[in-house]
């Protein structure tokens, strides 16, 4: 039988409190309307075309020749240069040597391994093996297959691609390509993308195919309509059979990852950014739950009814972390939901930014991970508000940690941005972000571990406080 001071009888207690305190429900009521506002405001102003820049980069050197109807391409890589983590080296059977026209090939690169690629969207993954490998590509009719081998008589399938638009007599052959280093420095302006360029240089041998004849070779690099052509140029050498090609460039679009699109906005993450201002309805929540009854006297009732000053603040934390995680997550749906809507609506559409359901992992990774990160701050709040005993004082404290860190760190330097946000509270709002960018400071759940650590010395050393100090 639960007596008066059961665990559970506690439980009631405060969230009896929670509930019928008006400043505690009106902070839980503000969480959510200021995220889902803020939300809102920020996704339906401005208007943009995502898709109104390039679809595809088609810039590499080509060492090619004539292959005519169904037939078989294959090569030994040798090895590699990484000059870049996506340089690909490989072979190729393409419309036509001029820019744009549809391909299918298969490669190896330095750190992504085997790749089966075509049209500019389409990629599939091989081996996570490097070189030296043996490919070959497999044409019958419109379909090509793609299959890697380490000793060039066992072979492996990679998989099938369709390339609808390549004629009967397509050009087959070895390719070279590897992209620019791409670079995101701070200026006094915002955030400036810079790219310099790389040459990638791959060897061959074992080069043969249907219809392939030694020494009809021609040497092309494949580069934009008006393009320099003097910049990134590439090349070829031949000596008994052995190919050396050297080619800079990419061969990619919207659906293969070595792609660098003109925008690289995290819509999920943008969806969700209302969290950044309804934190601070939490920020007052937490401390007013901890602070209010020092400030009035009945927590001299509250311990008196249950002597086990410890299990009070426990069943404090449990109440308010749980209630604050449901209410964050009823805002941040509703958040997300609007924040897809009007990003659609102003051009955030595919193939630039793909339709983002309510479902997919890392869009519920990011919902999920607000409502924790806006619980596990009400129960930081609290450890401080419990230790400070003073209602504005606390807030002030917190707000000062988690706030003015965001203020801060975008007129600063790029390391000291990145150290703010990955040593302070503010880590937390990592859990938000599902891609990558350059100034990621901290890994999504490593970031929330950031903020629980900060959470635990301040319910900590609240617990310990409790027992020392006289209420």
């Amino acid at each position: 039988m639960t007596g008066r001071d059961g665990f559970t009888q506690v439980l009631r207690g405060e969230l009896t409190k929670l509930v019928t305190v008006r400043s505690t429900v009106w902070c839980v009521l503000a969480t959510i309307g200021l995220t889902v506002l803020l939300t809102t405001l920020a996704t339906s102003v401005g208007s943009t075309n995502a898709n109104e820049g390039p679809r595809f980069v088609d810039e590499f050197h080509f060492v090619h020749q004539p292959l005519t109807g169904d037939g078989t391409v294959t090569a030994h890589v040798v090895s590699q240069e990484r000059s870049q983590e996506w340089a690909k080296a490989g072979i190729m059977i393409k419309a036509g040597a001029a820019n744009g026209a549809p391909y299918a090939a298969i490669m190896v690169t330095p750190d992504h391994g085997v790749r089966l690629q075509s049209t500019f969207d389409t990629d599939i993954s091989g081996n996570g093996g490097t070189v030296p490998r043996w490919l070959r590509l497999t044409r019958t009719g419109a379909s090509v297959a793609g299959f890697e081998s380490t000793d060039g008589n066992s072979w492996r399938q990679v998989g099938t691609v369709n390339v609808g638009a390549l004629p009967a007599s397509a050009e087959a052959g070895l390719f070279v390509s590897s992209p620019p280093k791409i670079e995101t420095v701070k200026t006094n302006g915002g955030n400036e993308t810079r790219g310099s360029a790389t040459q990638g240089a791959a060897v061959f041998d074992n080069v043969s195919g249907t219809s392939l004849t030694p020494g009809r070779w021609t040497d092309d690099t494949v580069r934009p309509p008006g393009g320099d052509p003097l910049a990134n140029e590439g090349r070829s050498a031949e000596e008994a059979g052995r190919f050396t090609v050297v080619g800079s460039g990419d061969v990619a679009g919207y659906g293969i990852a070595s792609w660098q699109p003109p925008g690289n906005d995290d819509i999920v993450a943008n969806s969700l950014g209302g969290v950044q201002v309804g934190l601070m309805a939490v920020v007052a929540l937490g401390v007013l739950f901890g602070t209010s009854e020092f400030k009035t006297g009945t927590i001299r009732t509250t311990f008196a009814a249950s002597p086990r000053r410890t299990r009070v603040l426990v069943a404090k934390a449990l109440v308010l972390g749980g209630s604050v995680f449901l209410a964050g997550l009823f805002a941040s749906v509703i958040a997300f939901l609007i924040g897809q809507r009007n990003m659609r609506r102003h051009g955030y559409e595919p193939p630039a930014y793909p339709y983002v359901s309510l479902t997919d992992g890392p869009a519920l990774r990011a919902i999920i991970g607000s409502a924790l990160f806006l619980a596990v701050l009400a129960v930081f709040s609290l450890g401080i508000g419990t230790i400070r005993r003073r209602t504005v004082g606390a807030i002030v404290v917190v707000l000062a940690l988690v706030v003015v860190p965001q203020i801060l760190a975008p007129v600063m330097s790029l390391n000291a941005e990145v150290w703010i946000n990955r040593l302070t509270p503010v880590a937390g709002l990592a859990i938000q972000r599902t891609t990558e960018r350059f100034d990621d400071a901290i890994a999504p759940w490593a970031g929330l571990a950031v903020l629980a650590a900060y959470a635990a010395v301040a319910f900590g050393f609240a617990l310990w406080q409790l027992r020392k100090r006289d209420a």
